[in-house]
C-alpha cells in the first residue's frame, strides 16, 4: 500500500506540473512573432516553392468553421437570454469585475471576455435605453497578492469608487503557486500553510473594496476543482479545493457588503462538457454560460430597478 501510494504521488506531481506549465505560465501573446508575414514566409517556407494561392476547400473550410463558430454563440447566448429576458437593469449601471483568468475570460473561445462579456451582451440587449458599462480587470495567473498590487492602479480603484457593483474571482492561482513550489515533495500541510496567507490576503482585498466603496455589492465568486476529472480517486485533490472555497466563503460572510457565489457544483461531474480542452482547467464558452447564468442569479436584486 505505501509503494502504490508513493507511485501514485510521484506521478500526480508530476502530471500537475505539466499541467501548471502548460496552462497557467504559458501565456500566448508571450508566443506571437513580430516578423512580418513575408518573414515568416521565409523562415518556414521552402524557398524553391512558390507559395501557392489559397484553395476553395480551404475558403469553404474557412467559411465552416465561421459558422460553427456563430452557432456556438447562438447557442451560449440565447441560453443566457431566456433568464435575462424580463431583467429591467438601473440607469447609468457600472459593473466593475476584477480578478484573475476566469475574470478575463481564458478559454472562452469567443474572445467575448468569458462569463463577464456573457452578461455585458445579455444586460445590453435586454436593456437598449439604459445606460451600462461593464469594466473587466481580469488577468491571467493573478494570486491574491498581485491583485492587492493592481488595485493601486489608479485606474483600477477610480473604477472601483464609482462600481455599482463588484464582481471577484481569485484564489485558484495561490493553490497552483503550492503545487508548483512543492511539486517534487507536495503534502496536504503544504496547501494549509499557504491557505492562512490566503485568508489574509482576501480579507484585505475585501476591505481594500469596501475603502474605495463603501456602498457598492461585492460579489466573490467562489472555486471549482479543475482536477475532479483525473484524480476522482484521490480525494485530497477534492478536499483541499474544498477547504479553500469553505474558507474563502467562511471570510465573505463576515462582511455585510460581501457576498459568496458558489459555482463548483456546477463543474463536478460535467468537468469534459465545460472546461476548455486545450488545458482542461478554465471554462470553455458553455461552461462560461453556466458561471453567468449563475452570477446573474445572485446578482439580480442589486441590479434591476
Amino acid at each position: 500500500m505505501k509503494k502504490w501510494r508513493w507511485t501514485a504521488s510521484i506521478l500526480l506531481t508530476l502530471i500537475l506540473a505539466f499541467f501548471i506549465t502548460a496552462s497557467f505560465i504559458y501565456t500566448p501573446e508571450e508566443q506571437e512573432s513580430s516578423s512580418t508575414p513575408e518573414e515568416q514566409s521565409l523562415e518556414t517556407g521552402n524557398a524553391d516553392v512558390e507559395e501557392q494561392p489559397e484553395t476553395e476547400q480551404e475558403e469553404v473550410s474557412a467559411e465552416e468553421d465561421e459558422n460553427a463558430l456563430g452557432e456556438g454563440l447562438r447557442d451560449v447566448f440565447t441560453s443566457v437570454m431566456d433568464s435575462a429576458r424580463d431583467l429591467f437593469i438601473k440607469n447609468d449601471l457600472t459593473v466593475v469585475a476584477i480578478g484573475d483568468s476566469l475574470t478575463q475570460g481564458v478559454g472562452d473561445g469567443t474572445d467575448n471576455g468569458g462569463y463577464v462579456g456573457i452578461l455585458e451582451d445579455n444586460f445590453t440587449n435586454t436593456n437598449t435605453n439604459t445606460s451600462l458599462e461593464v469594466i473587466n480587470y481580469g488577468k491571467r495567473g493573478n494570486r491574491t497578492d498581485q491583485m492587492l498590487e493592481r488595485m493601486e492602479d489608479e485606474d483600477i480603484s477610480r473604477s472601483i469608487e464609482q462600481a455599482d457593483i463588484v464582481l471577484i474571482t481569485i484564489g485558484a492561482n495561490d493553490v497552483m503557486k503550492v503545487v508548483k513550489d512543492n511539486f517534487t515533495n507536495l503534502n496536504y500541510q503544504d496547501f494549509r500553510d499557504e491557505r492562512d496567507g490566503y485568508e489574509e490576503r482576501l480579507k484585505e482585498i475585501i476591505e481594500k473594496t469596501q475603502n474605495l466603496n463603501d456602498e457598492a455589492p461585492i460579489y466573490f465568486v467562489g472555486l471549482y476543482n479543475p482536477f475532479n476529472q483525473y484524480f476522482d480517486n484521490i480525494p485530497e485533490l477534492g478536499e483541499i479545493m474544498g477547504d479553500w472555497n469553505e474558507a474563502s466563503e467562511r471570510i465573505i460572510d463576515t462582511y455585510d457588503q460581501a457576498h459568496f457565489i458558489p459555482i463548483r457544483d456546477i463543474f463536478d461531474g460535467n468537468e469534459e462538457e465545460l472546461l476548455w480542452e486545450e488545458d482542461h482547467f478554465h471554462p470553455n464558452e458553455q461552461g462560461y454560460k453556466e458561471m453567468a447564468e449563475r452570477v446573474l442569479a445572485h446578482i439580480r436584486e442589486d441590479i434591476e430597478e
